[in-house]
């Protein structure tokens, strides 16, 4: 029995450092280059419905390409494309398969749009949204890039660049209108992760962190690596239902939004400063891998996170 214990505790520190070691993959190099590309003035904000995302649109599909994604639900492209407020919108969707359970899907999201370019004003004018959200971006297509070369994903991944987020979360409210919920095991929604947050280094914050034991998981899979994740510390301001994973929750799917933003003290939320050299690329590396591998046995089949439940009305968009 003693020995027996003492193998499964190797095993399991063997695993840890296999997966430490892996995503070693996630370069800094590519982060910046994701990054700087998607808050570049050339984007001019990403505005849903302008040129400019159009523009953040081709370099998302051109990277899921390069990955060798598959298209998603009989998509003939990487867009699902949709009219609301009489603009035309696309989502950009990208598929990896899974194995034993490719009928079980699990989200990695980010939103794509930003707020585009002041109408009025001297000086700089363009949103670059490089925290907002472009850092989120970033990790959907690094970790894209990460899962599809480790290649052990037993549940299918779904990678989700979401547009109109800034809108009240149209794009991610689209997607959720057509799915089984019943299918979907978790959400991993990421947003603004390129600050230390107000835990300190090599942590971050997780939305509704009660509503589901999905961040329980998380924690437990993040033990021994030097990084921790905690509950959002900004619990008045409802952040669980401001961004896309409300948008899955509200269907019972434990959806959260992993965050580092030190939202008390950032004064570039939603201003022209939030350009990339405002941003610490190794803190985003960091996180990126720390999702990787906090969420891997969740990808893997291992476990399944309990289903969120809300109260009549709660959440409910007003």
């Amino acid at each position: 029995m003693k020995n027996t214990s003492l193998f499964i505790l190797f095993f399991i520190s063997f695993q840890l450092v296999v997966s430490q070691e892996s995503t070693g993959t996630i370069k800094t190099e590519t982060v910046k280059k994701h990054l700087y590309t998607l808050a570049s003035d050339a984007m001019e904000g990403r505005k849903t419905g302008t040129p400019g995302i159009e523009k953040a649109a081709q370099y998302i599909e051109s990277e899921f390409e390069r990955i060798g994604l598959t298209k998603y639900n009989n998509l003939s492209s990487y867009r699902q494309n949709f009219i609301a407020r009489d603009i035309e919108m696309f989502n950009v969707i990208g598929v990896l398969e899974g194995k034993s359970r490719k009928d079980e899907y699990v989200v990695v999201s980010a939103h794509y749009d930003h707020l585009g370019v002041k109408e009025e004003g001297t000086g700089d004018l363009i949103y670059n949204g490089a925290d907002d959200d472009a850092s989120g971006t970033t990790a959907v297509l690094a970790l894209a890039e990460y899962f599809t070369a480790l290649g052990n994903n037993e549940r299918t991944l779904i990678f989700v660049a979401f547009t109109g987020e800034e809108m009240g979360l149209l794009g991610s409210r689209h997607f959720g209108k057509d799915v089984n919920a019943a299918q979907f095991i978790a959400g991993i929604n990421i947003e603004m992760i390129g600050k230390n947050s107000s835990y300190g280094p090599k942590t971050a914050w997780l939305t509704g962190f009660d509503r589901s034991d999905f961040g329980t998981i998380i924690q437990k899979n993040l033990k021994g690596t030097g990084y921790q994740l905690f509950p959002d510390p900004y619990p008045t301001q409802r952040l669980f239902f401001r961004s896309d994973n409300a948008s899955l929750a509200r269907l019972g799917i434990p959806s959260h939004t992993f965050s580092t933003v030190p939202i008390d003290v950032d004064k570039h939320y939603h201003k022209v400063s939030d350009e990339a050299d405002t941003l610490d690329m190794e803190i985003i590396t960091e996180t990126i891998r720390a999702i990787a591998l906090g969420t891997h046995t969740i990808i893997n089949g291992v476990d399944t996170p309990s289903r969120v439940v809300l109260k009549e009305g709660e959440g409910r968009r007003k």
